[in-house]
């Protein structure tokens, strides 16, 4: 698969559906649409599909994958799920909450997809598209975010293709992403106590925190639009491409009224637009550290690192 538009471009609708559960039947990678951004589907049983995903992204073999399920019946087949887990997924499932739980021996799911870890980090989606999908192939699927690793994540099929495009066999496109940030993701011990990994649209509140490398999004540099960065911005220097927020008009706004939740969604596609500009460096308005603004301030602190 090499050139412009190589990779396939399927109708998120029974057609696209069933055309893109034959290719992940057949070990094949699919980007497609969740409630969050666009995920890089492959069978999450089968070693040659998910290590096809990680030499597609270029991504490092310590960072482990979420495994999208269709039920809790799927779940409890593949991990241990303590009554705390019970009780998240309760909650929050089907939705943007990812449980790292402890990997059942006979999940038979392929290595790669915990990293080396002794756990798997499942979530339930709450998109139509991606859940249907499950249900079509009838199998869980491994699916990080839809581009190259540590670039910016996607929430509309065109920034799959212009990350991927030749490199994946096809896109299912559903439009934009409804909530534009990755999942919230928690690890649940096996005291009961549970650790915030990483931040995302599910704001848990003080939940402890923990920087090991269990789940993915923790790296330090992440989410890179590759040009220097800097927050907190409230005046433009030369130069500068500014993504507002709030009373800061921007050469792209988060939110004009300041809804974080706006904010949120939007976020990715500003990151995208400012990693086109002409313009040689990004300036970001301050975003309030409360509710999934801690989520959102998350990614931009990881984009705004330099990678190591």
């Amino acid at each position: 698969m090499t050139g412009k538009y190589a990779t396939e471009r399927l109708c998120a609708d029974a057609g696209g559906i069933a055309r893109a559960a034959r290719i992940l039947a057949g070990g094949g990678l699919v980007a497609v649409p969740t409630e969050t951004v666009y995920g890089l589907a492959a069978r999450a049983d089968s070693e040659t599909a998910v290590a096809g995903i990680y030499l597609a992204k270029g991504r490092p073999s310590f960072n482990p994958l979420i495994v999208h399920v269709a039920d809790m019946a799927m779940a409890r087949r593949l991990a241990v799920v303590s009554p705390a887990a019970e009780a998240l997924a309760a909650a929050h499932w089907p939705g943007p909450l990812t449980l790292v739980l402890p990997r059942r021996e006979d999940a038979g799911l392929a290595e790669a997809v915990s990293a080396g870890l002794d756990t798997v980090a499942l979530r339930m989606p709450a998109h139509p598209a991606m859940r249907e999908l499950i249900g079509a192939v009838g199998a869980p699927l491994a699916a990080p975010s839809a581009n190259r690793s540590g670039f910016i994540s996607p929430t509309r099929a065109d920034h799959v293709l212009g990350s991927l495009d030749g490199r994946i066999d096809a896109v299912l496109d559903g439009g934009e992403c409804p909530r534009g940030l990755e999942s919230t993701i928690v690890a649940v011990r096996a005291d009961g106590s549970a650790d915030v990994l990483r931040p995302g649209p599910i704001d848990l509140g003080e939940m402890a925190k923990k920087g090991a490398i269990e789940a993915p999004g923790q790296l330090a540099s992440h989410y890179a639009p590759g040009k220097p960065m800097r927050l907190d911005a409230t005046k433009v220097a030369p130069g500068d491409f500014l993504i507002g927020f709030g009373a800061i008009a921007g050469d792209c706004t988060l939110s004009a009224s300041g809804d974080l939740e706006e904010a949120a969604t939007r976020l990715y596609a500003c990151l995208h637009e400012a990693a086109r500009a002409p313009q040689a460096s990004i300036a970001v308005a301050p975003i309030p550290e409360q509710g999934i603004g801690r989520a959102i301030n998350d990614r931009l602190r990881r984009a705004a690192t330099p990678p190591a």
